[in-house]
C-alpha cells in the first residue's frame, strides 16, 4: 500500500496584522492574489503571532513596570525586563529559572520559555507579543469564519515554537486546535509483525505544525501554511490533550 502523499502550501500575507484586523479578510486576499483554493479536508496551519495581535494581545514595552525581581534578573543576565514582567503576568507558576532562562506554565497549562512573550517580528522591540488567551478559541473561530465564507469544513492548528528538553534548537507545535484530533493512539492495534502497541500515541498536530514550519520559516512573512492531502481523524479535539498531564517525571 502506497503511503499518502502531503502538500505543503505557504500563503504570504502582505500587509501587517493589526489589532482589530479581520484575519479571514486578510487570509482571503493573499489566497486571491496567490491564486490558492481552499478544499475540504484542508489542514489550516497558523502562527500564532497574527491571532495574538489581531485579537489585540501586543503590549507597548514602555508602559510595561517591572517588579524588583525581574529588574534584577533583567540586570544579571542582559535581558529586559519588562518582557521578564510580562513572562511573569502571564503564568501560573514558575517551572525553573536558571542561567537567564525562565521556564514557566502559562495560565492556559502551556510549558515554554518566558510563557511565550515574544518581542520579535512586531514593531522592532517597542512591543511584545502574548500568546493568545485561548487558542483553542481561536483556531475555533477561525475554522467557523472559513466554513461560513467558503462553505467547506477545514481543521485549523494555531503553532508557536517552543524549545526541548535535552535538544538544540526550536520547533513548531500546535498551541491551538479545531477540527482535527491532536493525537493518534496507535494503542491496541498491531505492527506488520503482529507485536500489539502498548505506548505509541502520536502527537499528529505538532507534526502538522512542524512540517508547516519549514515552508513558513521565520523571517519570510508567511505565517499561514495549507496543509493538503492529510489523511488523519478529523474530530473535536484542544491543544491541551497534547499537555502530559500526568506521569510527567519533570514536572
Amino acid at each position: 500500500m502506497d503511503a499518502p502523499e502531503i502538500r505543503l502550501i505557504p500563503v504570504y500575507l502582505e500587509d501587517e496584522i493589526l489589532p482589530g484586523d479581520g484575519l479571514l479578510q486578510k487570509l482571503n486576499a493573499a489566497l486571491r492574489h496567490q491564486k490558492i483554493a481552499l478544499a475540504g479536508n484542508d489542514v489550516i496551519v497558523i502562527k500564532h503571532k497574527i491571532i495574538s495581535k489581531a485579537e489585540g494581545r501586543v503590549v507597548r514595552l514602555e508602559s510595561v513596570r517591572p517588579r524588583k525581581s525581574a529588574v534584577s534578573w533583567g540586570r544579571r543576565y542582559h535581558v529586559d525586563a519588562r518582557v521578564i514582567e510580562l513572562s511573569l503576568r502571564e503564568s501560573k507558576r514558575i517551572v525553573r529559572q536558571k542561567n537567564g532562562v525562565l521556564i514557566t506554565e502559562t495560565h492556559y497549562g502551556f510549558v515554554c520559555a518566558n510563557s511565550g512573550v515574544d518581542a520579535s517580528n512586531v514593531d522592532g522591540g517597542k512591543s511584545a507579543v502574548l500568546l493568545p488567551e485561548n487558542s483553542d478559541r481561536s483556531a475555533a473561530r477561525l475554522r467557523s469564519q472559513i466554513k461560513k465564507a467558503f462553505g467547506i469544513s477545514v481543521a485549523v492548528i494555531v503553532s508557536d515554537s517552543f524549545g526541548r528538553p535535552w535538544r538544540e534548537g526550536l520547533t513548531e507545535v500546535a498551541i491551538g486546535v479545531a477540527g482535527i484530533q491532536p493525537l493518534h493512539d496507535y494503542r491496541g492495534e498491531r505492527d506488520p509483525h503482529g507485536y500489539k502497541l502498548r505506548a505509541t500515541t502520536e502527537a499528529v498536530a505538532d507534526e502538522l505544525a512542524c512540517a508547516a514550519g519549514l515552508v513558513c520559516g521565520k523571517l519570510s512573512r508567511t505565517p499561514v501554511c495549507i496543509v493538503r492531502g492529510f489523511s488523519g481523524r478529523r474530530g473535536r479535539g484542544s491543544a491541551r490533550d497534547l499537555v502530559r498531564k500526568k506521569n510527567d517525571l519533570f514536572r
